[in-house]
Parts: C-alpha cells; structure tokens; sequence
C-alpha cells in the first residue's frame, strides 16, 4: 500500500508539473504574439522618434538587443506576415519557429494555406518539423550548387624576347618569387636557372613591372618634391579661386547697376505714358461735354425744324433753319477738329474704366454719325466698338456692351462663393461668351488667375483627402481588400476607419496617403 501511494504521488506530480510546463510555453507563445502588435505599433507610428532614435533598427539593437535585438525582432515580424497571409489557418500556427519554415511561401497565400492544411492533415498538432516538410512538398527547394575549389595555377611560361641576351629564343618558366621588382628568376628546359630583365621577357600571363626602383635617398627627395609641387597647385588653386570670386562679385554689382538704371528709365517711362494717359482722360471729358452740346444743339434744331413746319408759308424762316443747320455743322465740325484724334483714341484706350468710356464714346459718334450723315464719324465709332462701319452692326456692338456690367457682377459673385470649381463658373460664363473678351479685360489679376486655377483642378486626378472610401495599396496585407473611411487628414498623413474593425477596440488607425488607394468594391 506504501509502494502504490508513493506511485500515485509521483504520478501527480508529474501531472501538475508537465500542465505548467505546458501552459508556460503556451504563455511564452502567447506574450510573444502580444509584443509583435506591440512591436507594430512601435514600427508604423514611430514611437521611437520620441527617444532620439532615427530608424527602428536602431531602437530594435539598442532596447531589444537582449532578447535578439534587429534579427530576432526581424523573424517575429515575418511570422506575423504568415499568420495574416494564412487567414483562418494561422490560428494553427503556435510560435515563430513554426512559420519561420513557412515564410518564403508568403507571398503566394494559396500555396501557404495548402502547404499548412496539408500539416494538418498529417498531424492535427503539427510541430516546426511538420511546416517544414508540408511546405517543401507545396513548394520543394532547389538543391544548392557545389562551388567548385579554385585550381593552383600553373608556373608562367615566358620567353626570352631580346635580340641581344644570350638565351633568345630559348623559353622557361618562373618557379620561384622574383629578387627585385625589374629581374625574375627563370628556369629554362635545360634545368638551368638565370637572373633575366623584365624588359627582355614576353609572357601574356605575368604582369612584368617596368618601371624604375630607385635607392631611399632619392625616393625621400622625390616625396619631397611631389609635396611640394602639390602645395604649390594648391595655393595657385586658392589665388585662382579668391580671383574668380573678385571678378564674380565685380559682374554682379554692374549688373545689378544696370537693372536699378533699366529700373529708373522704366519708371520715369510709365510716369509719361501716366501723364499722356491723363491728358487723354481729360480730352475724353470734352469730348462728353460735347456730346452733350451736340444734344442740345440736335433739340434745338428739332425746335426749329417744327416751328419751319408750323410756318411753311414764310421762305425767310426756311432759309434761317438752312444757315442755322450750316452754322452749327461748322461748328461741331470746329469742335471736333480741336478734340483729339479719334481713330488713335480707338487704338489705344485708357487704362481706367476704359471700356466705359469707350462704349459711351462710340455711342456719341455713332448718334452724331446719323445726325450729320458723316461717314468718317462713323468709322470712328466702328473702330471703337469693334465693329463693321454700319449702323446696324454698330447697334448690336452698343447692345452687347450694355450686358458688359451684369456679366462682369454674375462671374464676380460666383467666384466670391467658398467652394467655388470650374462647373459653376464655366455655367455664367457661356452665357456672356459673346463678349467674353470684354468682360475678361475689367477683371482683375486675382480673379482671372482664379478662374485658371479652376480650370487646371478641374483637370487634375482626386486626391485621397476626408470622406474617401479607401483600402491598403499593399496586396499582401489583409486590409487590401477591406473597406474604410477617411476620417481625419493629418497633412502628410490620414486617420482610417475601416469597416471590418467595428467590433474591435482599436476602429481607426494611421496611414500615409502613399500606403491607401480608392476602394473599387
């Protein structure tokens, strides 16, 4: 009875003992699959940045140089690559040392997956051996290559070359190192051996120095002299150097003179056009105060031509409404000839508000044209208004330009709107695109490069920004074929939620925009 009790305290022990070895290793697998996420944390947000380490190998061989350090933090990473390329298979997959027999199949999942089923077939608790031999059945590996040893080379044969040495003609080889850097020690096929020159030997396969030994005195005095001439290029160099910089800086202050010169004769240029500018500002002002003469005139005349009808009967008053048309056509034409020139006018218009002032400056020629009949005044407002030298024609240009404040008002408030894109521009501007070049000229710098900025985005392909439906652009990672949102632009970076993480703790997590593209379902 004394013997079994002591069995059976043996064999419970064993039992407690073999059940904690067991779930030690199983802890030990357990916390090393827990420190690869955490090692991934550390890796894709950079964690080590924040202790002055600059790359993670270097954080890996400084802090984890004890369990391994790099190498060992290496093949942890590659296990976890199988365990997410082998799906729901890799739960299977118990420690490092298991998948590290299963790393080169990666890349290919299908053959991962086939190579781990196929352990599993074999042993439903597969050990490292067991991955090893199913994935070289999946994938068998190509026997190595013997490298073959190097061959001893065999003594140089050479002949002896010179016409004047004795043994010309006579062939050799050289068994021995040579004495000297110009003689070699040769053995000919008589079995005698000679002190021959370099210079009197041919031989393909040996390398014969030719140049010129000379005693330790004079290869210190030829040190010497090379030193010398050295610091003597280098101080020409540094001469050369400070006198191109002279003439370098010498080049540019006479060029920067003859910009501020240029500069000047520009300024003191557009102070004169200013003033001509001006001038023509002020003939533009008597040319209106004559239009509104010539109206008066033009009613004052009605005035009279109805009285003449009133009284048809008197001749006198007749041949007055005759002089006093005479009269006031001299006149006018009098004034005009006073004003400036108009054909020169209509090729160069004023800077400010010019296109007002010409269009009401047309206006008045074209109704002075009608009222004297005068064919020239009529040129001078088709030149104007840009138009053919006809009433008609002359008419419709008037009524275009009359549209020029509404359409220069509509484009300006749609480009003031936030979010404004090239749609809800190019939407006004094809209703005023028959005078698209004159409401182009009243707007300003700002807004014309606006409104080509616009058109080049609208060109541009989209970029991944908040509110994208995205997935991983690695295809070896699981969330290739995932679906997320972009929640949250950093700059460089993005927050991304994805879908298949809702039941997790951890929903969202941090990419760069070169790791992401658009999710096609």
């Amino acid at each position: 009875m004394l013997t079994l009790d002591r069995e059976t305290t043996s064999a419970s022990r064993y039992d407690v003992v073999n059940s904690s070895i067991k779930e030690t290793f199983t802890a030990i697998d357990r916390f090393e699959w827990q420190a690869v996420d955490e090692i991934l944390q550390m890796r894709e947000k950079q964690l080590y940045r924040e202790a002055g380490y600059k790359k993670f190998e270097d954080y890996c061989q400084a802090e984890l140089s004890t369990w391994g350090g790099y190498r060992r933090i290496n093949q942890l990473l590659g296990a976890k690559k199988v365990i997410d390329a082998a799906d729901e298979l890799g739960e299977h997959i118990k420690n490092e040392r298991q998948a590290r027999s299963l790393l080169r199949l990666v890349k290919e999942p299908e053959r991962l997956k086939q190579a781990v089923a196929f352990a599993l077939s074999e042993n439903p608790c597969p050990s490292e051996s067991d991955f090893a031999a199913a994935a070289n059945k999946v994938v068998p590996r190509l026997p190595r290559k013997k490298v073959q040893e190097p061959l001893v080379p065999p003594s140089p044969k050479v002949t002896v070359t010179s016409p004047t040495h004795h043994r010309h003609g006579e062939s050799g080889t050289i068994e021995a190192d040579p004495p000297n850097y110009w003689q070699q020690i040769v053995t000919f096929d008589d079995g005698s051996k000679e002190l021959v020159n370099n210079a009197d030997l041919d031989a393909l396969s040996v390398p014969f120095s030719t140049e010129r030994t000379y005693p330790k005195e004079y290869t210190e005095a030829i040190a010497q002299l090379k030193q010398q001439h050295q610091q003597e290029l280098e101080r020409l160099e540094q001469e050369l150097r400070v006198g191109l910089q002279a003439e370098a800086s010498a080049k540019a202050e006479q060029q920067v003179q003859e910009q501020l010169e240029s500069l000047q004769k520009l300024f003191q240029q557009q102070k004169e056009q200013n003033i001509q500018l001006q001038q023509q500002l002020d003939e533009l002002e008597g040319l209106k105060q004559l239009e509104l003469e010539n109206r008066r005139l033009k009613q004052r005349i009605e005035e009279l031509e109805n009285a003449v009808q009133e009284r048809s009967a008197q001749r006198w008053e007749k041949t007055f409404t005759k002089q006093a048309t005479k009269a006031l056509n001299k006149e006018v034409k009098r004034s005009l000839e006073k004003t400036i020139d108009l054909r020169a006018l209509a090729l160069e218009s004023p800077k400010e508000n010019a296109q007002e002032c010409l269009r009401l400056m047309g206006i008045a020629l074209s109704n002075l044209a009608s009222a004297m009949n005068n064919t020239q005044a009529l040129q001078a407002a088709a030149l104007i208004l840009g138009s053919e030298p006809n009433q008609s024609a002359i008419a419709k240009r008037a009524e275009q330009l009359q549209l020029l404040p509404q359409a220069v008002s509509d484009i300006r408030a749609v480009l003031s709107k936030p979010g404004c894109n090239w749609q809800d521009y190019l939407t006004v501007a094809q209703q005023y695109e028959v005078i698209k070049q004159d409401y182009w000229a009243e707007l300003t710098t700002q807004e014309t490069e606006l409104i080509k900025s616009l058109e080049i985005a609208s060109t541009q392909p989209p970029t991944i920004g908040i509110g994208s439906i995205v997935a991983h652009a690695d295809p070896y990672r699981t969330l290739y074929i995932e679906r997320g949102e972009v929640v949250e632009d950093l700059g460089d970076e993005v927050i991304v939620a994805w879908d298949c993480w809702k039941e997790r703790s951890k929903k969202t997590d941090r990419y760069s925009r070169d790791e992401l593209r658009f999710w096609q379902g």
